[in-house]
């Protein structure tokens, strides 16, 4: 009996192997299914193998809840029981955005979650009044969940489905607005910080402001800066509340102190006059929170606005969008520093994206994630190690959770103590 072997040889010089492998084939095969080892049955104690591309996964529902202090979770559930965390909120309008979620989850029932920049575009493309800060709001908490279901699918941090890692660590910097608490901040182990513009006598900046109000400011920032030290940085956030005369003085006056960052030195809106007060400081403006998707970033970064942008991964378009941010933004040779006062969510997709993009500035966070997930982020020398689980890389701690359901938190109503007229805040 000749070997298979020896006929697949011959074939090589024509038609006499072909003729030989066909009359021997089907011996031939039967002696190689003999060798062929015994495939055991399913072990029902293993894991459940991840889907492949081919297998069906679809999304069953969409669920909601606020959270103390101020923020709205989302799950997005899946047929294979994979869930998807985000964080689909704009302060002070949890309800509004959980309904903008609701009227959303039509659109996404039993559509496969994997297709995450297809979903990001019918969500934001077929609402016809496109953008705004609650439809991109929801779109960013949903975007946000299917990339933690394709993470988790997939076995790999989301970093990785981006291209990353572009560091092993993330810098993040905390808010410290009184001298005891940045030196609390710094024993956890922060090296960046950020504060605001010290009132006078509980009053906010006026059109323009007397000497005593610049100075009082001014001090203040001083004395913090002295706790941080020299080989800290201090950034400070006029928060689009100090009117523009008084901003341009202030700007002049804190120089000397040289500040990590000036952060929305005016409103947002007026993007030509941010631009121009940039030119006259060599101290890098930051501008963001307030600013919705590519096309919002855009003109910032072609007026030269702002050098640091900070788009906020729960507001900005999620990580779909932002990641295209940073791209235009490492274009204009400008960084990125995230903006996060919310959830562990937040600063977990935030971690996501500083993991991934090469223009990555620091990370703002308010909440390390104790009492909300299983293995909160540690700070050491002023940064968290690299996420290494899949997806977000965090899971809920439900039941530490239980007392931090629900609230009915609201946005600041700020009056001229003098003259009752509306502040911003």
């Amino acid at each position: 009996m000749p070997s298979r072997r020896s006929l697949l040889k011959k074939t090589a010089s024509g038609a006499l192997g072909l003729v030989a492998l066909k009359a021997f084939g089907s011996e031939a095969r039967a002696q190689d299914e003999v060798q062929l080892p015994e495939i055991s049955p399913p072990d029902t104690a293993r894991p459940t193998p991840r889907p492949t591309v081919r297998d069906s996964v679809k999304i069953t529902k969409l669920e909601t809840f606020l959270v103390k202090p101020r923020w709205l979770f989302l799950k997005v559930h899946t047929s294979v029981g994979v869930v998807g965390l985000g964080e689909p909120i704009t302060e002070g309008r949890a309800l509004t955005c959980a309904t903008a979620i609701k009227e959303i989850e039509p659109y996404l029932l039993g559509k496969d979650p994997r297709a995450v920049v297809h979903h990001w575009q019918a969500i934001y493309r077929h609402a016809f009044y496109r953008g705004g800060p609650i439809l991109t709001s929801a779109l960013s908490g949903i975007d946000q969940a299917l990339w933690d279901i394709k993470g988790k699918l997939l076995g790999v941090p989301v970093y990785e489905l981006l291209g990353g890692p572009t560091r092993q660590r993330i810098r993040v910097y905390a808010h410290a607005g009184t001298p005891e608490l940045v030196r609390e901040r710094k024993a956890q182990g922060f090296t960046a910080f950020k504060t605001g513009p010290g009132r006078l006598n509980g009053r906010y900046a006026r059109p323009i402001e007397n000497k005593a109000w610049i100075d009082n400011a001014v001090a203040q920032f001083a004395r913090l800066r002295e706790i941080v030290g020299n080989d800290g940085d201090l950034g400070i956030d006029f928060h689009g509340a100090v009117p523009p005369a008084t901003a341009k003085i202030l700007m002049k006056e804190l120089e000397q102190f040289q500040p990590f960052f000036y952060e929305e030195i005016i409103n947002c809106q007026d993007v030509d006059l941010m631009a121009e007060l940039a030119k006259t400081t060599d101290i890098p403006i930051a501008t963001g929170e307030r600013i919705f998707t590519k096309w919002g970033f855009r003109e910032i970064l072609e007026k030269g606005a702002a050098t640091i942008l900070q788009p906020d991964l729960c507001h900005a378009g999620g990580i779909t969008e932002v990641r295209l941010i940073a791209g235009m933004a490492e274009a204009y040779y400008a960084n990125i520093a995230p903006h996060n006062p919310l959830g562990p969510i937040s600063l977990a997709a935030g971690l996501q994206m500083a993991a991934s993009i090469p223009n990555f500035l620091c990370q703002e966070q308010v909440s390390l994630g104790e009492g909300y997930i299983k293995y909160p982020f540690k700070v050491r020398d002023g940064y968290i190690d690299l996420p290494t689980g899949p997806g977000l890389g965090i899971e809920l701690d439900e039941e530490a959770m239980k007392d931090k359901i629900g609230h009915d938190w609201r946005n600041a109503e700020t009056y001229d103590p003098d003259d009752g007229s509306v502040v911003d805040w």
